[in-house]
């Protein structure tokens, strides 16, 4: 199975590659559905979230919707769009040497459906089972599903340290209470502190983040920030500046890896890279970046529509602005300045 990237050779007309619609159908205790394939079906057996073809003249929402509602019995109230994966499947053979799905390519347009109407039931005599993205218990994954549990995984809220800007004290404060209100992916990015104070305070926000499980990265714009210093300290992983990733050969192993992104061909190269998610900004005004003029939601839009990393917006948001966000296509949000309000 080939996963096709920005650095593929040549893509396919697109009228030789079968779109579908996939929802990734989530409850509020993070669980998501999936569904087993029935027999008759291409790959019977695997376990994937349902879905299917996009007909001519539907769009991937229509699709989405008419899907789930034949499959499951369930009627969408509210989804968001959310990644574009394209997958190359080879054929696929029975034990008796006989042709039992062709080669083909796929393009899956997932969202991220919350709410419906009904209790999900396989009306096409399917298994279906609710679990935990970081624990499937469920096997096996259709190859072209297993990649977006991963995604999954990471939260909906980021948030960026800001020390300059408050006591040592002060901040410390805000993140227990940020830590208890649900943030669960903070990233370190103190470029002022000298060495010995950044892994100190580096070191203060993993003790305090670890018993609540929220992931910690390290910025790459830090001097002293290195893959050593990473798993030295024991973080999640590391997060790329838009300079660092045009210059990055490739995915450190081991490690989530994200990156800033504010164009096009910065989108293109952590794809490319496969990277677990990236950052677009700035989305509006910040103080941060006063100079820069800010994408708007209908470019951010725009820039990610298809793409296949989970995307956190960033730039002058607020925890109020996720639904927005979401809306646009984000997965998420990233704030260094409103989380620790």
């Amino acid at each position: 199975m080939q996963t096709i990237g920005p650095d593929a050779a040549k893509p396919l007309p697109d009228h030789e590659v079968t779109h579908a619609a996939v929802g990734v159908i989530q409850r509020e205790d993070g669980q998501v559905l999936l569904a087993e394939r029935p027999l008759g079906k291409p790959w019977a057996g695997y376990w994937e979230f349902p879905g299917g073809k996009v007909e001519d003249n539907e769009t991937s929402e229509q699709a989405l919707k008419r899907e789930l509602q034949e499959e499951l019995g369930i009627v969408v109230t509210a989804s968001y769009p959310w990644l574009t994966r394209s997958f190359a499947y080879p054929e696929k053979y029975d034990l008796a040497g006989k042709l039992e799905a062709p080669a083909k390519t796929v393009k899956l347009h997932f969202f991220i459906v919350t709410k419906w109407l009904g209790e999900p039931s396989g009306l096409e005599r399917q298994k279906i089972s609710w679990q935990r993205p970081e624990k499937i218990t469920v096997t096996p994954m259709l190859p072209a599903n297993a990649p977006i549990l991963q995604a999954l995984t990471l939260p909906s809220q980021y948030g960026i340290t800001h020390l300059s800007e408050m006591s040592e004290v002060l901040f410390f404060q805000r993140l227990k209470q940020a830590l208890e209100n649900g943030l669960m992916m903070i990233q370190v990015r103190e470029q002022h502190l000298s060495v010995t104070d950044f892994y100190s305070f580096a070191e203060r926000v993993i003790d305090m983040a670890r018993p609540y499980q929220a992931k910690v990265f390290i910025n790459s714009n830090a001097y002293y920030a290195d893959l050593n210093l990473v798993k030295l300290l024991n973080l999640a992983g590391i997060h790329f500046t838009a300079q660092a990733l045009m210059k990055l050969p490739a995915k450190p192993t081991g490690l989530l890896s994200g990156a800033s992104c504010h164009n096009s061909q910065e989108l293109a190269k952590a794809a490319a890279l496969g990277l677990d998610y990236v950052m677009l900004s700035p989305v509006q005004l910040s103080l941060s970046h006063a100079e820069a003029h800010p994408l708007g939601w209908d470019q951010f839009s725009a820039l990610i529509a298809q793409y296949a990393l989970p995307v956190y917006a960033l730039g002058g948001l607020q925890p109020a602005d996720l639904h927005t966000a979401r809306s646009y296509g984000a997965h998420g949000i990233a704030i260094l300045r409103g989380i620790w309000s």
